[in-house]
Order: structure tokens, then C-alpha cells, then sequence
């Protein structure tokens, strides 16, 4: 029988994309990765990985595998849940995925709270705005801001999200407010920094506005950064500028206007036939955490 370390290695390389990468992860040297993953490929008699001198690519016997070897390794993950959580003291490392911003402000200061809650825990969060394919790049849960796509993944909702129009008090100071949607091609307007449109409900119905802004950014935090030094009006979530607004370092313009109402932040897992106890914990401490009006829209 194949040894299940050997799975656990094979699945980190293929995540990683690298040996060099899986072996850091896992605490391992290269050299040790690459001797597992050969014996691994003679037990088989295939080749499951094509090596090159600069990434690694899963041949198609490899493919099935790898898809194979997650089930496997779930599996082993959902039993080893169920026995800690029957005995009360749930344990292992919890990797999760969240968006930059977001993770900063309403994840990470609450994660001591979580851990004193559960000291056989450990969290690895991994915070970045790009998109991450949770599966593969073996992650427990992701919290993502949005509208969910279909997708085998399991959603559970978060908090509602607002995106409001905003700017500070000295950029209106010189440029005036504006009274109407129209006015928006006389000020300047900052761009979202994944270029995404305004995407706008308001008195009369939906409206998609493209800002044509001087300052372009693929850092959402740098967006709201020129906004606070007065650069324009941005289109910015509550969770984000909530304080600003409620402190007078942001105003509100076009109250009338919002973003989308059907957006939400919410925990996305991937769907298994029992959830593991520290997930279960983990989506439980958040939603308590935001309650049903979350801090930033109080």
C-alpha cells in the first residue's frame, strides 16, 4: 500500500508547483521530495510529473491522480476532524485564503481570540487579492467579496457588502460635489484596481460607469490611500472606508447611488460530506464575529 505521506508530498508539489516550494512547506530537504516522488512514480510503474528546468506539469496519469489523492486526503482530514471533535479538542493547521484588505482589517485582529479559543489550532492565512483555486492549492476555506459564481464549491454568507461613493472633504472642497450621476464625467474618478466598472443601482435603475482617473493601482489599498489624500471620488465597500466615512476623513456623494446590492462576503469551502470540525469552528467565529449588522456599518 502506497505510504499516505508520500500522497501528502506529491499533492504539496503539485499545489506549489515545485519541489523546491513543497519542501520548504513540509519541512523537508529537495533532495528528500524528489526520492519520494520517484518512489512513488516506480510503485506506480507511470510517470506522474513532467520536470523541466524551470516548472513541473502533471502528465495525464498524473491528472487523474492528483484528483484521486485529494478525495483520499480529505477524506483522512474529515475522520482525523470527527475523532478530535468527539473528544472535544480539535487540532492541525487551518490554511486559509482571503483578500488583502479585508483579511488586514476584519481577520487578522481576530485571530488571537480564535486561537486562545483553540490552542490545538494553527492558522496560516494567506492574504492576497488574486483569485486562488482552494482545491488544488490546498486551502481549507477561502473568504471571498462578491457575487459567487456556480461552482462545486459550498457557500456559507458572511455579512452583506455596500460600496459607496465617497471622497475626501478637500478634494470637494476644490472641486465641488456632485449633484447628479451625470457629473461624474467632470471629476476625477478613481478606477478600481482589478479595472472593474462602477457597477451602480440608484433611482433610476442600474448604471455601469468606467472612471477614466489619472491614477491606475492593482492595489486596492493604494485606492483607498489617494482617495483619504483627496486624488477623487472612488467606489469603495463600507468594510473598508465605514471608519473614514463615520470619522468625517471620507464624505459620501450621490447617496442615492450605490454598488450592487446582491454582493456579500462570504466563507467558501470545498464540498465535502462532512465539514471539518476546525472549519466549521473557523466560519462559526466569523459570523459571530460580524453579527448581523457587522462594526462597519454601525
Amino acid at each position: 500500500m502506497t505510504n499516505l505521506g508520500d500522497l501528502e508530498i506529491f499533492a504539496r508539489v503539485v499545489s506549489t508547483g515545485s519541489m523546491s516550494a513543497a519542501a520548504r512547506a513540509l519541512g523537508y530537504s529537495p533532495a528528500v521530495i524528489s526520492k519520494r516522488i520517484r518512489r512513488l512514480e516506480e510503485r506506480l510503474g507511470t510517470r506522474l510529473l513532467q520536470r523541466t528546468t524551470r516548472q513541473i506539469s502533471l502528465t495525464e496519469a498524473g491528472q487523474g491522480f492528483h484528483e484521486r489523492v485529494l478525495a483520499i486526503l480529505a477524506g483522512v482530514e474529515e475522520a482525523e476532524s470527527f475523532a478530535s471533535g468527539r473528544s472535544g479538542q480539535v487540532q492541525g493547521r487551518l490554511r486559509i485564503s482571503a483578500p488583502a484588505s479585508f483579511g488586514h482589517r476584519h481577520i487578522a485582529p481576530s485571530l488571537p481570540a480564535f486561537l486562545e479559543a483553540n490552542p490545538g489550532l494553527v492558522v496560516n492565512i494567506v492574504l492576497s487579492d488574486a483569485f486562488t483555486d482552494i482545491v488544488a492549492e490546498g486551502f481549507d476555506l477561502a473568504i471571498r467579496i462578491g457575487e459567487l459564481s456556480d461552482s462545486s464549491l459550498v457557500a456559507r454568507r458572511l455579512a452583506g457588502v455596500r460600496r459607496v461613493l465617497c471622497a475626501a472633504p478637500a478634494y470637494l472642497s476644490r472641486h465641488g460635489t456632485p449633484s447628479g450621476i451625470a457629473d461624474l464625467d467632470a471629476h476625477h474618478c478613481i478606477p478600481q484596481h482589478n479595472g472593474d466598472p462602477w457597477k451602480l443601482e440608484g433611482p433610476d435603475g442600474p448604471f455601469v460607469y468606467r472612471p477614466q482617473g489619472r491614477i491606475l493601482t492593482n492595489s486596492s489599498e493604494a485606492v483607498r490611500e489617494v482617495t483619504l489624500a483627496g486624488a477623487g471620488i472612488a467606489l469603495r465597500s463600507t468594510w473598508d472606508v465605514g471608519a473614514d466615512i463615520r470619522d468625517g476623513r471620507l464624505v459620501r456623494v450621490l447617496t442615492d447611488w450605490e454598488g450592487s446590492r446582491s454582493l456579500a462576503v462570504s466563507a467558501v469551502y470545498p464540498s465535502r460530506q462532512f465539514l471539518p470540525a476546525k472549519v466549521r469552528l473557523f466560519i462559526d467565529h466569523l459570523a459571530e464575529l460580524y453579527g448581523p449588522v457587522p462594526e462597519w456599518e454601525r
